[in-house]
């Protein structure tokens, strides 16, 4: 019998789960070296050289592992991203092990890590280095806790809950609002209210803020930074057009047929009253989804959500369907998955990619494409110029880049981590100024000399930029650094 009102204990964890887990972090692991790295690794490694207890733009566990691995392997992007594929696989398991709680037998849970091992947005946060990538384990392990403690009615568990919520906000503080939207869940539903009556919850936030009180006292000596990153986040994800592809891409981001397991959850949870003692599941989901609604989120800030409720679906539909049917669906659901995995992963040649439609959808895949040209140019143009000429970039990528591959200069920029880190010193110059059309602005006597190609028909954020050479700053470093720093996504 499925169900989460079963009266003996779960069923044993499929194998097949296992293999499949097995198979895509394999999967992630050989396509890694493709490409190359994405704009934000090369920040998070360039940070990971700075390591502190905080950013402007972030937490500090990102690019402590990227420092990390960037020490066993320089300049290997599977080792890099070795820690991603290894967190898809640990979701993937998981969230069977949320179908096995909930009474989910071998076909539940084979179709619930099928869908969540083939899922777009995934196998993306699988493929790259990425808070969002750790904020999936740690939103599907708070929740696959949160499913055993409403289950088993066990509140000590809300304890072990804190702790997975402290090591996260180390990393993004958005599992603050999948707590607030917990706890908001616990307080509305009548048969769970009982465990907000122990001091287990209230313990356990007590345990995740004494994890988080080294970085929550860094952004507080420095201003709150993350609050005006977020309020710039908000005033440009705030708009008409965002709002409505933020609910359409809660709808496509894993699969359309995966959205109609997860929904189909979301529905079970509300009206099936054999799953009465998760039903905070499905209001956790309802209200961070408003929460992200008005306050300018990307749709796969909700994608830790995802797993959980795909395991519920899956129960709910192994309960009415015979085997026969499931094992329909799981095929299903992994051949409509594959249609997207060339937007997700780079399996096809970049010169294909880039010609392709999916170059048009696939904007992190376009952003690993021409960093080795972009840095090429600069280390040409670098070749002729006197000692102490720098290098100054408009955006972090740009300037991880010229870290990353090494062009010889010392590289500056003013954009978030990068801007904090301060000035070159006084006087430094000339200076190779990249990814501002009008260097003219900001600094004095610039020649356009060369012009980012990658050598490819790809429109990204750097294809076709001009490349300056400047004789310095107007008014000199310190007095240009406050116009030339900023803070935004």
């Amino acid at each position: 019998m499925t169900g989460v009102d079963r009266r003996g204990g779960p069923p044993p964890l499929a194998r097949s789960v296992l293999v499949v887990a097995a198979a895509v972090t394999g999967g992630l692991l050989l396509l890694a070296g493709r490409y190359g790295p994405h704009r934000d690794e090369l920040y998070f490694v360039s940070a990971g050289d700075r390591l502190a207890w905080g950013y402007p733009d972030q937490p500090p566990l990102t690019p402590a592992i990227a420092a990390l691995a960037d020490s066993v392997a320089p300049g290997s992007l599977t080792v890099l991203r070795l820690t991603s594929a290894v967190i898809i696989g640990l979701v993937v398991v998981l969230a069977a092990h949320t179908a096995r709680e909930l009474g989910g037998g071998t076909a539940a849970q084979f179709l619930t890590a099928v869908v969540v091992a083939s899922g777009a947005v995934f196998l993306v946060l699988g493929h790259l280095l990425s808070t969002a990538t750790f904020d999936l384990l740690v939103w599907s392990t708070i929740l696959f806790l949160a499913v055993v403690a409403l289950q088993r009615d066990r509140p000590r568990l809300w304890l072990l809950v804190g702790a997975v919520a402290g090591v996260g906000l180390l990393n993004k503080h958005l599992v603050l609002v999948l707590l607030g939207s917990l706890f908001l869940a616990l307080l509305v539903d009548p048969r769970a209210r009982h465990h907000l009556r122990t001091p287990w919850p209230y313990a356990g936030g007590a345990v995740a803020l004494a994890l988080w009180l080294p970085n929550l006292l860094w952004q507080a000596k420095h201003g709150w930074p993350q609050l005006e990153l977020g309020a710039d986040i908000r005033e440009e994800y705030s708009t008409a057009a965002e709002r409505i592809g933020y609910v359409a891409l809660q709808l496509l981001q894993v699969s359309p047929l995966a959205t109609a397991i997860w929904a189909f959850g979301v529905v079970v949870l509300i009206r099936d009253d054999r799953f009465h003692r998760v039903r905070p599941l499905a209001w956790t989901y309802a209200i961070a989804l408003v929460v992200f609604a008005v306050s300018g989120g990307k749709a796969y800030y909700l994608a830790g959500l995802m797993p959980s409720l795909v395991a519920v679906g899956a129960v709910a539909l192994e309960a009415r369907w015979p085997a026969r049917r499931m094992t329909t669906l799981t095929i299903a659901a992994a051949a409509v998955a594959l249609v997207g995995v060339p937007i997700a992963l780079p399996v096809l040649p970049a010169s294909a990619f880039a010609s392709s439609p999916y170059a048009a959808i696939g904007e992190d895949q376009a952003e690993m494409l021409g960093w080795p040209e972009l840095a090429q140019s600069v280390r040409e143009v670098a070749r002729d110029l006197p000692d102490g000429t720098v290098a100054f970039t408009g955006n972090y990528g740009e300037a991880g880049a010229l870290e990353w591959y090494h062009v010889g200069l010392p590289v500056y920029s003013g954009h978030n981590g990068f801007g904090a880190w301060g000035p070159p010193p006084e006087g430094a110059g000339p200076v190779v100024v990249l990814g501002y059309g009008n260097a003219g602005v900001d600094f004095d006597d610039c020649e356009q000399v060369a012009t980012v190609d990658s050598g490819l028909d790809l429109d990204n954020e750097e294809q076709g930029g001009p490349i300056f050479v400047c004789s310095g700053p107007r008014g000199g470093w310190a007095a240009a650094w406050p116009r030339l720093t900023h803070l935004d996504a």
